[in-house]
């Protein structure tokens, strides 16, 4: 008898052991199983420059999704980003999206405008307005190489 209650304490532990695997292979491969909690919009860019996939989106400072993809759109010449937003957020067909960089050097994020003039952007909607990222290296060689005019003597 107490043979079986050994064998029966280990079957339970072992099966607890799988179910906490389990679990945090679902938390940490991002994998939804019951719904998901983001919605997909897309941005077109003239330059997606040191963007890239799985990097922050943020409005008014608070991370509110990640960066899905980046492709490049044959048809109209562009970057385009698949973003990935809390579904809690709302986005609004007048919103601008422009790439920014953490700090000095840091990594670049998307900063969005939500906007709210116009209509609330649906799962796949577009965001037209955008900005590419300030070019840190091109601004330091023009002004090296005096590029840049002084204007308003």
């Amino acid at each position: 008898m107490k043979k079986y209650s050994m064998e029966t304490i280990v079957g339970i532990f072992v099966v607890i052991g799988i179910f906490c695997v389990g679990y945090m292979t679902i938390k940490l491969g991002k994998i939804s199983l019951f719904g998901d909690d983001y919605y997909t919009l897309y941005a077109r860019f003239g330059s997606v420059s040191g963007l890239k996939t799985d990097s922050p989106i943020e409005v008014f400072g608070i991370q509110v999704g990640r960066v899905e993809r980046l492709v490049i759109d044959k048809e109209k010449q562009t970057a385009l980003a698949e973003l990935r937003i809390r579904k809690d957020i709302t986005i609004y067909d007048d919103a601008r999206a422009t790439i920014k960089t953490s700090g000095l050097i840091g990594d670049k994020f998307v900063n969005i405008d939500p906007g709210g003039g116009g209509e609330i952007l649906k799962s796949g909607g577009t965001i037209t307005e955008t900005g590419s990222p300030i070019d840190i290296e091109d601004l330091i060689s023009k002004y090296v190489f005096g590029d840049i005019t002084k204007t308003g003597k």
